[in-house]
């Protein structure tokens, strides 16, 4: 092996460690902010997680503002919104439902994903695609339906963010071919932050009060789920395979099932456990297609 090969080698493996830690951070922030929604309202600590993280995000891209057109603000008004119709579902439905299975539920947008590309590029979703979105579903009713055939409107909600998240994949990869993605980045963060001040002023309480645990939650999503694992996630991106990134930041399910069991003391049947596995399955098959199983010699 050539020293060039090595050193690439290397890069892509930390680049697919430093993932892991987005996954790690991603999985964490639901148990967070589960947590959180003891002593906050969901629009008014979303409020401030996204008006901090612009903020931060100013103050070390300033010069890049510069540059602004009306075609990144065009993108950055479309996206910033469904990014605030994801995060306002998931937040809001995460009041009534466990964050292990929200954690779950949520990763099923990468099912979700290449149907909505098929409605805005016309490309037919294939055969893997359709064979994981069966699974997903089966997974999902394993999952939610627990004794009857109605789900709690948590689980509706994640549902509704599942889709949400993935229009704002698809949103992303049409408007970012000839955008400065940090740029982009700070754009749809503004938008969101803007429009869920509205909506936290409009229908919430103000908060008279902060705790010391909730000082530290809102930390933790600023700095980690927020800002950290953008800038990793694009940065590492450019070192490794987009198959070997979507496999790693799939771990976000399993890293919110395993930490809410650990710290929240959340209990899952069997029942709920298989339909994770099936989610878990279905997340693989869309995003690999199976390409990790070493064909034969033809």
């Amino acid at each position: 092996m050539s020293s060039t090969e090595l050193i690439s080698k290397r890069k892509m493996l930390y680049a697919d460690l430093s993932l892991l830690l987005v996954a790690l951070a991603w999985g964490g922030g639901f148990v967070v902010l589960k947590d959180a929604l003891d002593s906050i309202t969901p629009f008014y600590i979303m409020a401030i997680r996204f008006t901090m993280a612009t903020f931060i995000m100013c103050i070390f891209f300033m010069k890049k503002l510069k540059n602004i057109t009306k075609k990144d603000i065009h993108a950055g008004l479309i996206i910033g919104f469904l990014l605030f119709l994801g995060f306002a579902t998931q937040t809001v439905g995460l009041k009534y439902t466990a964050a292990g299975k929200q954690a779950f539920l949520t990763g099923t947008n990468v099912v979700i994903v290449p149907f909505l590309a098929w409605f805005v590029h016309k490309h037919r979703p294939d055969g893997y695609a359709i064979a994981s979105t069966f699974l997903a579903l089966i997974g999902i009713g394993l999952l939610t339906l627990q004794g009857s055939l109605a789900m709690n409107k948590g689980d509706i909600l994640t549902l509704f963010c599942a889709v949400f998240f993935a229009a704002h994949i698809v949103s992303v990869g049409y408007f970012a071919k000839d955008m400065d993605p940090f740029l982009l980045a700070l754009l749809q963060m503004a938008v969101a932050a803007v429009l869920f001040i509205v909506f936290a002023t409009a229908l919430e309480p103000v908060p008279r009060a902060f705790n010391r645990q909730m000082y530290g939650a809102v930390t933790y999503l600023v700095l980690f789920p927020t800002l950290m694992a953008f800038l990793i996630q694009n940065v590492a991106q450019k070192q490794t395979t987009s198959t070997h990134a979507a496999l790693i930041l799939c771990l976000e399910s399993v890293f919110g099932i395993v930490l809410s069991v650990i710290f929240l003391k959340e209990e899952f049947t069997i029942q709920m456990i298989t339909g994770c596995v099936l989610i878990f399955m279905a997340i693989i098959l869309t995003e690999t297609k199976l390409s990790f199983i070493p064909k034969g010699k033809q």
